[in-house]
């Protein structure tokens, strides 16, 4: 007896069927596959159903910490996710910084679990190998009214915990950057503030979510949940006795499928500039103006490769708008400037939009949901989303064990990893990687010299990525001043070749973004 799950016939079909629509070449063919899936038994109910200890839904860098967390523990863990990949909603667009932690109220969990992930998470980069720098923030300000906010500021950092703040005045704090504008008056020095690889950070944490048996499935959205007794029932295909919900800017969504939801999530759209590392020095620290009513104002940042990051703005839209306007880089232009006057923004290499998931309690929504026993929430993950959410998931594992879950430790989990980076290495390092992987000395990214090697290497991790942007995610390939200009075809051939598909089925980024459409000529040899 074979039993399938919901969905593997449109996955499988998917598999071996070409963006053509045609079967790939040495494969079995589609129709043959569909007729012997129709006639096999199809379980969906019951004690047939896939059981686990836990699923997590969502793998954005919630998700993806929990996932590291959990995978540490003894227990049978399913990991879904609607995209193709992990990391491609909000936590692939955004500020990309660890805050100190001054801005939240006191009190609130957006307080606790950002000077709390603000201590760990620089440590876990290391472990993990993600590029996370100790720059430190500083918020400007530029009238009586601005010194009285920092002032404010300075103050709730101290009452949240904040380590070694302090308020700057002119001339220091032209010393410390002089190209801010001279009319700065004051400044919130925040040194414990970091800036990272938002998405390098939740891959480098799925791979070996992975690594210790966490079960990814991709592009499984999560459409209903229902409990039979202390079991949830998910998809009608898998079942747990816990369930967390990490969906983001879906979280109300996915909470609406097993209760009425008593919070809503609102996307805020975020746009932003990425500039050219022509002015990546520019700014030496995490630059904020002075906050307001609707966020933390347009920010100037270095990016941790190097790049100058120029952004936010703040509106509520949809889950699925990640445009930018003219209205809203326009916006950008007059603020930055006023903290930085000098920088030039006609050098912009990419303008890009992201999304955070404000909720209507103003706070994080975390822990255990008051109604429905055993269901977890990782919701309202606006700012500080990504500088707490290590901590949130250290805090969700002890809530669960506190429930006698995941208490047995594995005594050989893995908890570190390590990426070969050509670009920093030594000459005399790259002459004898060469020599034993001749596949690094081929340049293929010129703009951020990344190697055929390194792109190799990342398809060969898991979770494989299946699109351009998935390779860029995890090496920078394609993340210079051309944007992919010129290594994207190649990047192409080489994903192609690996995942053993046609060129024509590789794509862009999300399912459905697909680059080539066809081929110019019938015969290959023309």
């Amino acid at each position: 007896m074979l039993i399938f799950g919901a969905g593997i016939k449109l996955f499988i079909t998917r598999m071996f069927k070409s963006n053509s629509g045609e079967p790939y070449a040495g494969k079995l063919h589609v129709r043959f596959l569909e007729e012997f899936i129709s006639n096999c038994l199809i379980i969906r109910e019951g004690e047939n159903l896939l059981m686990y200890d836990c699923i997590i839904i969502g793998a954005g860098i919630s998700g993806c910490s929990l996932a590291f967390e959990l995978s540490k523990y003894s227990g049978k863990v399913l990991w879904l996710e609607k995209n193709n990949d992990v990391a491609d909603e909000t936590t692939k667009a955004n500020s990309a910084i660890i805050h100190a932690g001054y801005d939240p109220e006191p009190n609130t969990l957006m307080a606790k679990y950002n000077i709390w992930g603000n201590k760990i998470i620089p440590s876990l980069c290391k472990d993990l190998d993600v590029p996370c720098k100790n720059i430190g923030s500083l918020v400007v300000g530029f009238s009586e009214e601005d010194d009285k906010t920092i002032e404010m500021l300075y103050k709730r950092g101290i009452e949240n915990g904040v380590e070694n703040q302090r308020i700057i005045k002119q001339p220091e704090l032209s010393k410390m950057e002089p190209n801010l504008n001279p009319a700065c008056t004051s400044a919130l020095y925040a040194p414990s503030a970091c800036i990272i690889n938002p998405w390098q950070f939740a891959i480098a944490l799925s791979e070996v979510a992975i690594q210790n048996g966490v079960e990814l499935r991709l592009n499984e959205e999560v459409t209903s949940i229902k409990k039979d007794g202390d079991i949830f029932i998910v998809n009608d295909t898998y079942k747990a006795p816990l369930v967390v919900n990490c969906a983001g800017v879906m979280c109300d969504h996915v909470t609406g499928l097993i209760k009425k939801p008593d919070y809503k999530i609102t996307p805020n759209k975020g746009e932003y500039y990425l500039l050219d590392k022509s002015q990546g020095n520019m700014v030496h620290h995490v630059i904020f103006q002075c906050p307001t009513k609707i966020g933390k104002g347009v920010l100037v940042a270095p990016t941790v490769d190097g790049n100058l990051i120029v952004g936010p703005t703040s509106t509520n839209t949809d889950a699925n708008d990640y445009s930018t306007t003219s209205a809203g880089l326009k916006i950008i232009r007059e603020n930055a400037v006023k903290s930085v006057p000098n920088m030039k923004l006609q050098e912009n290499i990419r303008t890009f939009a992201g999304l955070r998931a404000r909720s209507d309690t103003k706070d994080f929504i975390i822990g255990e949901d008051k109604d429905v026993h055993n269901f977890f929430l990782i919701a309202g993950m606006a700012s500080p989303g990504l500088s707490s959410a290590s901590a949130i998931a250290l805090d969700i594992v002890r809530m669960m064990q506190e429930k006698d879950y995941f208490l047995n430790l594995k005594k050989d989990y893995v908890s570190t990893r390590k990426v070969v980076r050509f670009k920093e290495m030594s000459h005399e390092q790259r002459k004898e990687y060469i020599e034993k992987h001749p596949e690094y000395g081929r340049i293929v990214c010129r703009c951020e010299t990344i190697s055929e090697g390194e792109i190799i290497d990342a398809i060969r991790r898991s979770p494989k990525p299946v699109s351009l942007d998935g390779i860029k995610r995890r090496c920078n390939a394609g993340m210079g001043r051309c944007q992919s200009g010129f290594c994207g075809p190649r990047v192409q051939e080489i994903l192609a070749n690996e995942l053993g598909v046609s060129q024509l089925d590789i794509m862009l980024d999300k399912n459905g973004s697909y680059i080539l459409c066809g081929r110019t000529k019938e015969n290959d040899n023309e």
